[in-house]
């Protein structure tokens, strides 16, 4: 705000009621459209006369959220092509393959998400046999575990260790430790 007389905004003001609010003061209103959006108060305050005074006034066009407007609306096959560019689509993956144990289609170098189903349930069930054979957690001793299928005997190098025996038939996913 300048202290000589209007300031900016008042200027700015005053060119908006006439040219484009015509019904605010009287003025005629040009035949293109506001090229801008604007959001503001319900009210419009009157400009202060009293010019000589240094006060900060609060007017219409501080308030106001400038936005631009599109002038024209796209047609639906601008706006189809746009989101169907190639860059936006899913990109086709290339490294698909069949999982060797069950068949089912997955990811090269990923592991299986049927197989893991299968895993998790295997891992569920030596940990509540730990659980049996220990009481818990905090009872399990610090040495590496040793898990046993059936037809499988301890060697010499899992001694000292702790061994778990499994009563069905080894997975082929499960590899001996």
């Amino acid at each position: 705000m300048t202290c000589s007389g209007h300031s900016v905004s008042q200027k700015a003001q005053r060119q908006l009621e006439r040219g484009l609010l015509p019904g605010f003061s009287g003025g005629q209103s040009p035949p293109w459209g506001p090229a801008l959006a604007v959001q503001g108060p319900a009210f419009f305050p009157q400009p202060v006369s009293d010019t000589s005074e240094c006060n900060e006034m609060s007017s219409l066009l501080d308030s106001v959220l400038w936005m631009a407007a599109p002038k024209k609306r796209r047609t639906i096959e601008v706006n189809r092509c746009r989101r169907r560019n190639p860059n936006k689509l899913i990109k086709v993956k290339r490294n698909i393959d069949v999982c060797p144990e069950c068949g089912n289609l997955k990811q090269k170098h990923v592991l299986c998400g049927y197989c893991y189903a299968k895993v998790k349930a295997e891992t569920r069930l030596i940990r509540m046999e730990i659980h049996k054979k220990e009481g818990g957690p905090f009872n399990a001793p610090t040495v590496e575990t040793v898990v046993l299928y059936e037809g499988e005997k301890p060697t010499e190098k899992d001694e000292g260790k702790r061994i778990i025996e499994r009563a069905r038939k080894r997975p082929s996913w499960f590899v001996q430790n």
